[in-house]
């Protein structure tokens, strides 16, 4: 493309920087999605940036929404959803494909189209499949609209647990023992299927952790004490999705550690620490959203301790290929060895969020992190890079 077809700059254009916040989604963590997006349209410095939120419902229709972040939250045991936000029940937002025109247009049936103005950037707070997954990401960079966070291949391998720890053991870095599950084995040999991860359990023991190979937020965890346990735990993991995990017990404590891309390179935050909460089995959905778990910020570590984990931290940013953001969470073993479980290239950005407390010990405020990050894609093009 020859640069006179290239949209102009908002510079150019002698306006501020429009920014969409894109959120929701039809994956399972919806409302997580909803409340993140609360706290990043609460942020948003409006005198630098022009904002545009976007839901995208639980069925996948692009929403112009209401800019109420007071709206975005958990209320008691109450999930907040686009649908309760949508400016109308049947309008449509429609984002070009056609990199020289960045250009937003919003529907309605019987009415005339109308143009809401060039998007600058889109900050993406979808959290799971169909967001997160690179399935977002893909479109923007047909779109040729920057956006934040990591492109497709590493928000792809960020999402699937087994091709993450693939991944992961390539490059050197620890991980723990696990085997998948992939549907079609499933579906054409369940016999065969639970005879490998009986196996697996005689062989790293009870119990284990059925989870689903492409979700968040805890999402469809099961901890399984025994045979007994395993089918409804399958059932479950196969509810949020068809292929799916078998991981062991790895007998440590959880750190957590943010990285963030400067301009000279990702840097690693303080980590932090989730103690065990007595309360529940495993740090899950309801530990991390509606109970409020606490995490410690920073982590209880030595020196050493802490420097080994934000090198491992960066090593797997770099090993996913990542852009913009990640957390990266890890058991620090009875040994005194890392291992590493999972990256989130899209971490929440609730109020009670690690990823953000994390910087915000390290020396960034929540609205200074949320400026780094739209700048930061600002700066990136879209493409090959």
């Amino acid at each position: 493309m020859s640069s006179e077809n290239l949209p102009q700059t908002p510079e150019q254009q002698g306006r501020k920087p429009r920014v969409a916040v894109v959120f929701g989604g039809r994956s399972s963590e919806h409302a997580i999605s909803v409340v993140t997006a609360g706290a990043v349209l609460r942020s948003i410095d409006r005198s630098k940036y022009e904002v545009l939120p976007i839901g995208i419902t639980r069925d996948g229709r692009w929403a112009l929404t209401v800019d109420a972040p007071e709206r975005m939250a958990i209320t008691g045991r109450t999930l907040p959803a686009v649908e309760e936000l949508a400016e109308s029940e049947d309008g449509g937002v429609v984002l070009s494909v056609d990199p020289a025109n960045r250009e937003v247009v919003y529907t309605e049936p019987g009415a005339v189209p109308k143009a809401l103005g060039e998007v600058d950037v889109v900050f993406p707070v979808l959290h799971g499949p169909y967001g997160e997954d690179g399935t977002l990401q893909g479109l923007l960079e047909l779109s040729g609209v920057p956006y934040v966070g990591s492109g497709v291949l590493a928000s792809a391998v960020g999402q699937d647990k087994d091709y993450m720890k693939r991944v992961f053991t390539s490059f050197g870095l620890p991980v723990g023992p696990y085997l998948t599950v992939r549907p079609r084995e499933w579906e054409q040999d369940p016999k065969a299927a639970r005879l490998r991860i009986t196996e697996f359990a005689a062989e790293h023991g009870w119990p284990l952790f059925v989870k689903p190979a492409r979700a968040g937020s805890s999402i469809g965890i099961t901890k399984v004490d025994g045979p007994e346990g395993l089918d409804e735990a399958i059932e479950e993991a196969r509810r949020h999705d068809p292929k799916f995990l078998v991981e062991s017990l790895l007998r440590g404590r959880e750190i957590e550690c943010g990285v963030l891309e400067f301009e000279d390179g990702p840097r690693a935050s303080a980590p932090a620490e989730i103690p065990p909460v007595s309360s529940h089995d495993f740090y899950d959905f309801e530990a991390k959203y509606i109970d409020s778990a606490d995490g410690i910020v920073p982590a209880p570590l030595t020196p050493e301790q802490t420097a080994e984990v934000q090198r491992l931290a960066v090593a797997a940013f770099e090993a996913a290929s990542c852009e913009g953001l990640v957390r990266a969470d890890f058991f620090l073993t009875e040994d005194g060895t890392y291992v590493i479980n999972e990256i989130n290239t899209m971490p929440g950005f609730t109020p009670i969020s690690m990823y953000p407390r994390m910087w915000q010990e390290s020396g960034i405020a929540y609205p200074e992190l949320v400026d780094l990050l739209i700048r930061a894609a600002l700066r990136r093009s879209t493409g090959l890079r």
